[in-house]
């Protein structure tokens, strides 16, 4: 059975300061975006014109001085990328863009998970040299990659990091460093993901070259550097990084050159073997239907399937690789489904734990690719931090963590390696998720230090367990125009989250499917409406004994042999109690 009453729902409020809006913003939209601190209509203008100059990144215009040099001599430039959606996406802006700025040879190299782990080590960093590049161009990694970096200069190879992650105590000593969040970046959006990171570069360079007279005597046009913001559109959801403002610009714009059609052919066939139309895609179907099928390359075997599948012109190769990459993620759902078994049985006897002193579980034969996915959803269902560790082919364990937003999980693993020197063989990551290694033996100590420091950070710190909404919603707003309203309304995701909104219901009829989902029908106000809650129950369970519930939900409309029909994505459920 599902455990209730987990969560506190608070209902957003406005800023203090209630902004403006002209006569065209539906009344409904208005307060949603009054909730989440939009100033004005001007906040509303997505157009390209209102991006962030990049002029203020540090580090650019060395960075384009660099670029422009191997450029003039013909050099061979090496892009350095990572194995999930932003990196393979990242990669893949890097190629064509450099490739449509004039450069003839561009390469890429992306370490294998399982063989090098993750960034520029000094490993990958071997291989890289046995390529001979003049110029080696990370995305989406390098900002903590300092021994990797010197073995490149070591090599007599220049090195632009372009990088999107927090540095650690130190910065690697590369030529030029392009990341928001180094010290002494005056760049005003720190939630740029990696690829949008390497975009801003190409701008830069763009205007660069420019004033360096280098496309007239080529007779080459400047590229229309827009036409990569289909790719920069997926990066930025699938790293779920925040949509401020700049975000919602560059995701806005890529979505609608998908839904015009005029996007990689790739992404086109990722949709379409997953059963979607580019024409009605949004950021969630980025999020949850492209995304995963990129990724389970990199988790399973290697991302260069999925940065060959954007890369290539031709949709009949494009359709090939989509289908094979549908097929990788039909595998990595099974493994998934087997850990999460797995790991459930392990942590059955906390069901309901006391206090909050993190999850931190292994298992031998667990795949490292799927431990990130597997800690995603304990997290979830427990609203603890949680790490899961793996076998890795050298004898050591890798970790994946996933945080509660009260906790940045980066810094407290920072802390324990600090406190602890030699416990932890290396680590990085964000305030949410990380990663780390150390030796197996090293297991049960690990895990001491973990439940301790969690224990001591929530002895001082309030737990908070609440889910924001935008209050009722009125019964004239239960129609599929109104969720096609919002749908479309603009690109939500992280730190700009969709409209959600809480009611309570009697619930008619109910019925588990899929093993986890639960699928309601639920009566207000004498209508009738679907509702499905997603992995709401464990592999087995039956459907519990609801009567009446309040729901945190989502309005969207469910397609099926094509008719739209109204639909609520239930995202917290609580049952009420008679009086």
């Amino acid at each position: 059975m599902p455990t209730f009453n987990t969560k506190t729902i608070v209902r957003r409020e406005p800023g203090e300061e209630l902004p403006t809006f002209d006569g065209t913003v539906h009344p409904l939209l208005q307060r949603i975006f009054k909730n989440r601190r939009v100033c004005g209509s001007e906040e509303l203008d997505l157009s390209l014109s209102n991006l962030y100059s990049p002029n203020s990144l540090k580090g650019i215009e060395t960075a384009c001085h660099l670029i422009h040099r191997v450029l003039k001599s013909d050099g061979k430039i090496l892009v350095l990328g990572d194995y999930d959606t932003d990196g393979a996406t990242a990669a893949t802006v890097a190629i064509l863009g450099l490739r449509a700025l004039g450069a003839s040879q561009v390469e890429y190299l992306v370490p294998n998970r399982f063989d090098y782990g993750y960034g520029l080590s000094p490993a990958i960093a071997n291989v890289a040299l046995a390529r001979t590049p003049d110029l080696v161009i990370t995305v989406d990694n390098g900002i903590t990659s300092i021994d990797g970096v010197q073995c490149l200069r070591n090599g007599g190879i220049s090195v632009i990091v372009t990088d999107h992650h927090l540095a650690g105590e130190g910065l690697p000593e590369a030529n030029a460093i392009v990341n928001p969040n180094q010290p002494g970046c005056a760049f005003p959006s720190k939630a740029l993901a990696g690829v949008g990171v390497m975009f801003y570069l190409l701008l830069a360079l763009r205007t660069y070259l420019r004033e360096t007279d280098w496309f007239e005597p080529s007779g080459r046009a400047a590229p229309n550097l827009a036409n990569l913001l289909d790719l920069v559109a997926l990066g930025t959801v699938a790293d779920v990084v925040q949509l401020d403002y700049n975000n919602r610009i560059l995701v806005a714009q890529g979505i609608a050159r998908i839904q015009h059609g005029n996007c990689r052919p790739g992404i086109k066939a990722i949709l379409n073997a997953a059963g979607k139309e580019h024409s009605g895609i949004s950021s969630t179907d980025l999020g949850y239907t492209v995304a995963p099928r990129l990724n389970a390359a990199g988790r399973l075997d290697d991302i260069s399937m999925g940065i060959e599948c954007l890369l290539t012109d031709d949709s009949g190769k494009a359709s090939e690789l989509a289908r094979i990459l549908h097929g990788i993620n039909a595998e990595r759902r099974q493994i998934e489904q087997e850990m999460q078994q797995q790991a459930n049985e392990v942590i059955k006897d906390i069901e309901k734990p006391d206090g909050v002193n993190g999850i931190c579980l292994y298992r031998k034969n667990w795949h490292q690719g799927i431990t990130g996915l597997v800690a995603s959803r304990i997290k979830e269902r427990f609203n603890q931090p949680v790490i899961i560790f793996a076998d890795t082919s050298k004898g050591k364990l890798t970790g994946s963590a996933r945080s509660v937003s009260d906790l940045h999980i980066r810094d407290l693993i920072e802390d324990i390696s600090r406190r602890q020197p030699g416990l932890i063989e290396k680590f990085g990551g964000h305030a949410m998720a990380a990663g780390l290694t150390l030796a197996k033996e090293n297991f049960s100590r690990f895990s001491e230090y973990f439940h301790s420091a969690v224990s001591t950070h929530f002895s001082t710190h309030t737990r908070a367990d609440q889910i924001y909404t935008d209050g009722p919603l009125e019964a004239e707003f239960f129609t599929r125009q109104i969720a096609e309203l919002l749908r479309n309304a603009a690109p939500w995701g992280q730190g700009f989250g969709p409209p959600l909104f809480d009611n309570e219901f009697k619930v008619i009829g109910q019925k588990v499917v899929g093993e986890q989902h639960l699928k309601l029908r639920l009566a207000a106000r004498g209508q009738v409406y679907e509702g499905i809650a997603f992995r709401l129950l464990q592999p087995g369970d039956a459907a519990p004994d609801l009567d009446r519930v309040r729901a945190a939900f989502q309005l969207e409309l469910n397609e099926f042999r094509g008719v739209k029909s109204l639909q609520l994505i239930i995202e917290y459920l609580e049952p009420i109690s008679e009086a």
